[in-house]
């Protein structure tokens, strides 16, 4: 155990490595004058703000790898660009012990980048580029990093069988995300994945619902992998649970998160729907807060957790990253998720309160 991971107990880890794929890039955030919508030809006044951001995947491994420790080994299949921008992620990435052999350094394309509008009441959107390096990761990025997941694992191919996490999650093209899947589906991992809202729209994002093993959505995501039209006032519950009941039918042994921000979260087990309230926290930025909740929810899973559990773990995450302007929180370790839920009103599961202990 690292000195600020979680405190796993020996024999405890169900799942020893993750290997996984989607976007890895950066951005910044632009504070608009004026909360009327930007025109088409307007331009406006604003102001840089001093907050960092980071894609899915960077986000996802850098808690996974920090709360798991050194028992635990997280490798990252994407690519950057060969500039400033892409060799500062890939320091990062290895300062938080991410093993970073299945990133790929693409001269001829650019790191990921978007520029993020916010408007002064909270909304906004971005802009993010679609020629990055991300765009090249292909299935054969997929199999050609197989080999090195048994290498930097320490582990003959044959012993992390069922012992590991495959990940699928956006910024990377379909076809990466499939072959990820598919690998774990050949080692028995635990298979893991996130979509766009436009994905679950498309025949081929839906039909790989049926290669998932826990799926992780906002409520406009799980509206569109159920087929769902939410109707004005339409509540998050009842959004959850109509959502659950048509994906559960479709594919009944995938458990599935739902995350609604200030209005908590829902997870569905096979069983039974869990709802785990928000944290009480001062929100500064709640950009990356729902990639911060899949990884809280999968280091839990990967403790031996069970899914109620594992989301309360993923609340706690999300709770404290919330606080910090970036979209990645690189304060958080065991000794400040402990400090946090003295605080953020939740009642914690004893496996929980167990994994925080001094």
């Amino acid at each position: 155990m690292s000195a600020r991971s979680l405190k796993v107990k020996a024999g405890q880890l169900r799942y020893r490595a993750m290997i996984g794929t989607g976007g890895i890039g950066a951005g910044v955030f632009f504070e608009l004058r004026g909360n009327h919508t930007l025109g088409r030809e307007e331009s406006r006044a604003g102001r840089l703000l001093d907050r960092r951001d980071y894609c899915k995947l960077h986000i996802i491994a850098h808690y996974v790898q920090r709360l798991l420790g050194r028992e635990f080994r997280t490798l990252p299949i994407g690519a950057v660009g060969n500039d400033e921008t892409g060799r500062r992620l890939l320091r990062e990435m290895t300062e938080a012990g991410v093993v970073t052999s299945g990133v790929a350094s693409i001269p001829e394309r650019p790191t990921l980048y978007s520029f993020c509008l916010v408007y002064p009441d909270g909304s906004g959107g971005n802009l993010t580029t679609d020629d990055s390096a991300s765009s090249q990761v292909s299935a054969s990025s997929i199999y050609a990093a197989e080999e090195e997941f048994a290498r930097y694992t320490c582990q003959p191919a044959g012993r992390l069988e069922g012992q590991g996490i495959a990940l699928a999650v956006p910024e990377v093209p379909l076809e990466a995300r499939r072959a990820v899947l598919e690998l774990g589906d050949r080692h028995r991992f635990l298979r893991a994945a996130s979509f766009t809202s436009e994905e679950l729209r498309d025949p081929v994002g839906r039909e790989m619902l049926a290669q998932v093993d826990v799926l992780a959505l906002n409520c406009d995501e799980a509206a569109a992998a159920a087929g769902l039209s939410p109707s004005a006032g339409t509540s998050s519950q009842s959004l959850a649970e109509r959502a659950v009941k048509r994906l559960a039918e479709a594919h009944p042994g995938m458990a599935i998160s739902i995350t609604a921000g200030a209005r908590g979260s829902w997870s569905w087990d096979g069983s039974s729907l869990s709802h785990c309230p928000a944290c009480q926290a001062e929100v500064i930025s709640a950009a990356g807060a729902g990639d911060a909740h899949f990884a809280g929810m999968l280091v839990g899973l990967a403790a031996g957790l069970v899914l109620r559990d594992a989301q309360q773990l993923g609340t706690l995450v999300a709770g404290l990253s919330v606080t910090s302007p970036h979209t990645i929180d690189v304060r958080i370790d065991r000794e400040t998720l402990r400090a946090f839920s003295e605080g953020c009103g939740l009642t914690l599961a004893d496996s929980v309160r167990s994994l925080l202990e001094e």
